[in-house]
């Protein structure tokens, strides 16, 4: 009877070593991409790529015809993201670095490459920062990241008053803005959370070509109005006047809280306190803590 055949490895250092020498090589390569803005040529094999994704599987199933055939192009991948995807795909290994690794990422989850995905996941998580952090949100919420998702928006939270200055937080889309403002653990008070809607709805507005109180309204019913004191909201309101941005009705809502000294008379918006709220005398009337 003859005995079973045994599988044997070599060194797997020479092999990566090989492969990764054939990434962007237009030596023996079959297929051309046109990737990103700036349209960098990227040259690549079309089996080595088909056989391991199959997005790309899918991307270059015909037959190429004859003569020169035209580049494949992938406009909205940036070149080095790209290419990162390439190694991973002929080496299992890819070199991550943090000003890019959120659009490896992308392109891990829009090409179905789980294994990048979570080594990406994994990186963001280990590099994650102020500065980082709400693109990372962003892109957790747009993709359905549950525990990139998590882990943003608890580094948030410890990190509120220089997560709402920078430049991520006024790209926020309002999705992923409204999953913020509905937390109870932000580190901020409710002036400052509600200087920063108004700024990041002008950039919106700006963008978008909308009113402000039109951009806004998706999550200014999560500003805790009650919250501020009667000269704080008595200012805001006189500034609403100027720049519409809160519905008039939320702002009765506040005043009713005061007027009544009751926190569970307001619609809308809990009274609650965030960790970082300010105290203030009248907090004292509300029926909703902290939790």
């Amino acid at each position: 009877m003859e005995t079973p055949g045994l599988i044997v490895h070599g060194e797997a250092a020479p092999f990566s070593t090989a492969l990764r020498s054939l990434v962007n090589n237009p030596l023996y390569s079959d297929v051309r991409f046109v990737v990103g803005q700036e349209r960098q040529e990227v040259f690549a094999h079309r089996c080595l790529l088909a056989c391991r994704c199959n997005f790309f599987q899918r991307l270059l199933g015909s037959e190429p015809g004859p003569g020169v055939p035209s580049p494949v192009v992938l406009s909205t991948v940036p070149a080095e993201a790209f290419l990162a995807v390439l190694e991973f795909l002929y080496t299992n290994s890819a070199k991550l670095h943090r000003h890019s690794v959120l659009e490896v990422l992308t392109a891990a989850v829009e090409y179905g490459l789980e294994e990048l995905r979570e080594l990406c996941l994994q990186f963001v998580m280990k590099v994650l920062d102020v500065e980082l952090v709400c693109e990372a949100l962003q892109i957790a919420v747009s993709f359905s990241l549950g525990p990139l998702q998590e882990r943003c928006v608890a580094f948030i939270e410890a990190h509120s008053q220089e997560t709402l200055r920078t430049r991520g937080f006024l790209e926020l889309s309002a999705p992923a803005l409204l999953l913020l403002l509905r937390s109870d653990k932000l580190c901020v008070d409710e002036a400052e959370l509600v200087l920063a809607a108004r700024s990041w709805a002008r950039v919106g507005a700006a963008v978008l070509e909308r009113p402000a109180a039109e951009v806004a309204a998706p999550v200014v019913r999560e500003l805790r109005l009650a919250l501020l004191a009667p000269a704080e909201l008595s200012a805001l309101e006189e500034q609403n006047r100027r720049e519409p941005l809160i519905p008039v009705e939320q702002i009765v809502e506040a005043w009713k809280c005061h007027a009544l000294r009751r926190g569970d008379v307001a619609r809308g918006a809990p009274c609650r306190r965030r960790r970082g709220t300010l105290p203030r005398e009248h907090h004292r009337f509300l029926d909703l803590p902290f939790k």
